[in-house]
């Protein structure tokens, strides 16, 4: 069994509209519901073994608020430029590149590439996430090489107003 957890972004500032959406930060709401997700899985038991996520500044901002708070090294997230802004099939390629003894990733990313990657996975489950939303998926494959459309199942959906 192989999980996926698919995490949109923390809410994003737009206050400086001089800024490249690249470049653009958390606002106040995004700082506080990172964390928070973190502390979610670190409380769950269910840390990562690696974590990838788009370069831009938010989504790399909300992977090292995540990781620092569940307990997974900040230096380890892996930066993957294909994922932003982003196309389902790179999301799907580097999972099957993916050591075969790694069983739980966790993906951070921007909508609608977030969605559309948990669609493909499960087959077209329609997934709606909003910032900081996370989607929980299980793979009852062996290896992630075989991993492909339809062959995950939506087993969660975590959004931020859920948390304490």
């Amino acid at each position: 069994m192989k999980t996926v957890w698919i995490l949109r972004h923390a809410k994003s500032d737009w206050a400086d509209d001089s800024l490249a959406d690249f470049d653009r930060p958390l606002n106040k709401r995004g700082k506080a519901d990172a964390p928070r997700l973190g502390r979610w899985i670190a409380a769950r038991g269910a840390i990562p073994e690696r974590i990838a996520a788009s370069p831009a500044r938010r989504a790399r901002s909300t992977a090292e608020l995540v990781a620092k708070a569940c307990g997974y090294p900040p230096g380890n997230i892996e930066w993957r430029e294909e994922f932003y802004p982003g196309d389902p099939s790179a999301g799907l390629r580097y999972l099957r590149s993916l050591p075969e003894a790694t069983t739980h990733v966790l993906l951070v990313g921007h909508n609608p590439w977030v969605e559309s990657l948990a669609a493909l996975l499960t087959g077209g489950t329609a997934v709606r996430l909003p910032t900081a939303g996370l989607a929980m998926l299980q793979a009852g494959i062996d290896g992630w090489a075989a991993l492909g459309p339809g062959d995950a199942e939506l087993t969660g959906l975590i959004n931020p107003k859920m948390l304490p």
